[in-house]
């Protein structure tokens, strides 16, 4: 039977034993194991974000305008979605060490393509398979969530978390800075150096799994509808993060293009600068780790939700008053981390197959994110930044209001 743990104290919710599935008994993580799966996060999840600073690099070499290849930025996160749907529920299948060794390979190839890239159709489509096979920090998180202790489970998975946004961070300000020093090409093609190295040496270090695999190879899939419709904390979870990561997707995808243009008129290499105050999310994940453990994780997405509506008008204002800018990204980030902590661990912890609930929720938040993107970019287009801060303010109305009612 399933053991039963609470998120808060008026809460259970049902989080799998390992007799719920074929393989071995959860153990404590290893520290350097878990500062591996950490440095493997942010290396893997920077590739999510790389054409982000370099838009107006990649504009410049293909004789067009910044805006007009936005959408490439999009592209990356519904490739992050696909390969989510379809990769990361093999993670309650099959063995997780040869998938991780695979999927690493595959996104170090891809990344090559981008940089040899001889058009935007080209760079689009080596971006899409890259962000597609790069689901290798979704197929860590549930292992984590299984190895810790129960007392400590978000704190664990907030670690890996910081990881995350610490990559993201990393795509932002190494990638600028290194786009302006030796061209955007060898951003790629230093990212896949990078990919392969940690993702073979992650394989490695993963703990031997055997698990009988019970439907097809992708029956996973076909899983989450109705692990949707039983678990409504689970669905909650999913609208909520897809509200919120909608909102920091429209804001922080499109930072470039308002940094660099006639506001500010600023280098890539600056603009990418930017990027360190998202080094906010690395301090708050342990924090907001530890709130969730303590008083639920409901109280702490509500919170991240104020955060994020405050920053919403200061991003506005931010358009022309650079301080406001400056205090928008710390707040954003800070709200952005706080849900994802609170929403995740809920993701992990409520059904019994955790690889393909965390699926659910990744999709609906990657999904959410590049839907606002392209909206985003589309908004910049026509009215500028105010534009770009509507489309969080809406998406953000949206991830709350879908979720007031209870089911």
């Amino acid at each position: 039977m399933p053991s039963v743990t609470s998120t808060r104290p008026d809460q259970q919710v049902r989080v799998p034993r390992a007799d719920d599935r074929q393989g071995p008994a959860p153990v404590r993580s290893g520290g350097l194991f878990l500062l591996l799966i950490a440095v493997c996060t942010a290396v893997t999840a920077a590739n999510i974000y790389l054409a982000a600073p370099l838009l107006p690099l990649i504009a410049h070499d293909f004789g067009t305008v910044p805006s007009a290849v936005t959408w490439i930025a999009s592209v990356a996160q519904f490739g992050y979605a696909a390969g989510l749907l379809f990769f990361a529920p093999l993670g309650d299948r099959v063995n997780r060490r040869p998938l991780v060794a695979a999927l690493s390979v595959a996104t170090a190839v891809a990344l090559i393509g981008a940089a040899v890239s001889p058009g935007t159709a080209a760079l689009a489509a080596a971006v899409f398979v890259a962000a597609a096979a790069t689901v290798v920090p979704q197929l860590l998180v549930p292992l984590v969530a299984e190895r810790a202790p129960a007392g400590r489970r978000a704190r664990h998975v907030a670690a890996v978390i910081a990881g995350l946004f610490t990559g993201i961070v990393a795509a932002r300000v190494v990638g600028g800075l290194a786009g302006q020093a030796f061209g955007w090409r060898w951003v790629f093609a230093g990212s896949a150096v990078l990919t392969l190295a940690l993702g073979l040496t992650t394989a490695l270090a993963l703990p031997a799994e055997r698990r009988a695999r019970e439907g097809g190879l992708f029956a996973g899939i076909a899983e989450i509808p109705g692990l949707l419709r039983r678990s409504p904390e689970l669905w909650r979870a999913c609208l909520r993060q897809a509200g919120m990561f909608g909102a920091w997707s429209a804001l922080w995808t499109s930072l470039a293009l308002l940094l660099t243009g006639p506001s500010y008129g600023l280098s890539t290499a600056t603009a990418g600068l930017f990027g360190l105050f998202g080094l906010t999310s690395t301090a708050v994940a342990p924090v907001a780790g530890g709130l969730v453990d303590r008083f639920g994780a409901a109280r702490v997405v509500g919170g991240a939700y104020l955060l994020a509506a405050v920053s919403v008008p200061l991003f506005w204002l931010g358009g022309h008053v650079l301080v406001a800018l400056f205090a928008a990204a710390v707040t954003i980030h800070a709200a952005l981390v706080a849900s994802h902590v609170a929403n995740q661990t809920l993701a992990l912890t409520t059904t019994a197959s955790p690889a393909t609930a965390n699926t659910a929720y990744v999709v609906s938040g990657f999904a959410g994110g590049a839907l606002a993107s392209a909206a985003a970019g589309s908004a910049f287009g026509h009215w500028g930044w105010a534009g770009v801060c509507a489309v969080a303010g809406v998406w953000l109305v949206l991830g709350w209001g879908a979720t007031m009612r209870r089911r």
